[in-house]
Parts: structure tokens; C-alpha cells; sequence
């Protein structure tokens, strides 16, 4: 890795402090002022910080609520034969109950997994006899979130410590 390189993706230990502030899940933005005044930085140096953090290292993105319209999301986890896996990840992400596929490794008998938003049990054993029934399936079995018992900061500090 050149200097240069090692520059753009240097944070300092503020950099992390901040970081572990703006990943907490509590659903809260946090403003520069109370930032500034929890880390006891001028709030022009939290704006400058959080600004390169936001354009050079965090991913941002609004979330839905789907539950509060009756809505869940559903997860499928697909076992593949005869090396078919792009194939049938072309015509998955091509529904519009989906919102992800992903390839997997780890666990032998999955080799995809399926994101869904779905409206009620009906739909979900409509969209599992779908997949079942596409060539190259060997088999599947679906997971749905019902209850969230805990959450914690989406990386673990530990982590941020050593980046």
C-alpha cells in the first residue's frame, strides 16, 4: 500500500471516537452540537471530521419501517446443484418480493441468500414453491426475523479500535 493509499484510509483516534458515537443503533441522527459537545471538540472540527467520514467511510441509507404496514422481511437460504448459482441469482433478483441475493460460503448447503419483503404467510409459501420449482434448486428453507431481542453498535468497537 503506498503513502498516499495509507493517508486516505487513516482515521484518528477522534475519528474513531466519533465513529463509535454515529454507528450506535439507537435510530437517532446526531447533530454536530451535541457531537461536539459529548467529545468536547469545537463543533466546526465535528463538522469538518464528520463530513470526511460521511463522503470517504459510512454507508447512509433510510430504512423503511415495513412491519408498521403489515408488512415482513423474510429471508430464504438456497442450496444450488449443477453450478447454477448465477442463474438462478439472475431470475431471484428479478422478483419484485426481493430486495437482495447474495452468494454464501460457510455452510455446505447454502450457496444463496434471498432477502424478501413479503405481505403474510400466503405469500411466503407462494414464493418458496416459486424457487423450488426453478431449475437449478436443490433445495430451500426460509427465516423470518419476528422479534428483535437486542442490538447492538453495527461494528463491534474492538474493530473500529484497529482500523
Amino acid at each position: 500500500m503506498s503513502q498516499a493509499d495509507k493517508k486516505e484510509t487513516s482515521i484518528s483516534d477522534m475519528d474513531r471516537k466519533l465513529l463509535k458515537i454515529l454507528l450506535m443503533p439507537n435510530g437517532d441522527l446526531k447533530s454536530s452540537k451535541s457531537l461536539s459537545a459529548k467529545l468536547g471538540i469545537p463543533i466546526t472540527t465535528v463538522r469538518r471530521r464528520r463530513k470526511r467520514l460521511e463522503s470517504k467511510f459510512l454507508k447512509m441509507h433510510y430504512v423503511l419501517d415495513i412491519e408498521k404496514f403489515g408488512w415482513k422481511r423474510v429471508d430464504f437460504f438456497i442450496s444450488i446443484r449443477n453450478g447454477m448459482v448465477n442463474a438462478v441469482a439472475s431470475k431471484l433478483i428479478d422478483s419484485n418480493e426481493v430486495t437482495y441475493v447474495g452468494k454464501s460460503i460457510g455452510e455446505h448447503t447454502i450457496d444463496l441468500r434471498v432477502e424478501t419483503i413479503l405481505k403474510d404467510n400466503a405469500s411466503i409459501l407462494d414464493i418458496l414453491e416459486k424457487i423450488k420449482a426453478m431449475d437449478g434448486v436443490n433445495d430451500v428453507v426460509w427465516s423470518e426475523i419476528v422479534s428483535v431481542v437486542s442490538r447492538k453498535i453495527s461494528i463491534p468497537s474492538s474493530i473500529i479500535d484497529r482500523i
